[in-house]
C-alpha cells in the first residue's frame, strides 16, 4: 500500500536535528523562521532564558498595509528588513540563523538576505 509523504513531518524532523546543534545565546540569539502558505514569521530568541526578544510577521500592523499578500518573496524581504531594524534598536547585531528545517531558497533566502542588508550579521 502506498504511504503518503508527509512534508510537514519531514521538515519538523530536520528542524529537530538542526536544533540539537544550534542554540541562541545572550550574545548571539537565534533568528528563527516559520512560513505558512499565507504568511511568514521571524523571531529572535535567546534560548538560554527561553525568551523571544523580537518577533515580526506579515500580520504586524506596520507591514499589513504595505504588503498585499504575505506569502511571497516581496513580503519576506519586508519582514527581514523589519526584524533587522527592531533587533538593531535593541542592540542585537549578531544572530544565528535557524531556517526551521526549510531549504535555503525562495522566501527563506529572501528574508535572510534582507536582514543582512539591513545590518544583521550571520
Amino acid at each position: 500500500m502506498y504511504k503518503r509523504y508527509d512534508r510537514k513531518a519531514v521538515r519538523e524532523k530536520k528542524h529537530l536535528i538542526v536544533r540539537k546543534k544550534l542554540a541562541g545565546t545572550a550574545e548571539r540569539p537565534r533568528l528563527n523562521v516559520f512560513k505558512s502558505l499565507s504568511h511568514i514569521y521571524a523571531q529572535i530568541i535567546n534560548d538560554e532564558t527561553g525568551v523571544t526578544l523580537v518577533a515580526v510577521s506579515t500580520l504586524d500592523p506596520q507591514l499589513k498595509d504595505g504588503v498585499a499578500f504575505g506569502g511571497n518573496v516581496e513580503a519576506a524581504c519586508k519582514v527581514g528588513e523589519l526584524v533587522a531594524k527592531k533587533a538593531l534598536e535593541q542592540g542585537i547585531e549578531q544572530v544565528v540563523f535557524d531556517r526551521g528545517g526549510y531549504i535555503y531558497h525562495g522566501r527563506v533566502a529572501a528574508l535572510a538576505e534582507a536582514a543582512r542588508e539591513a545590518g544583521l550579521k550571520f
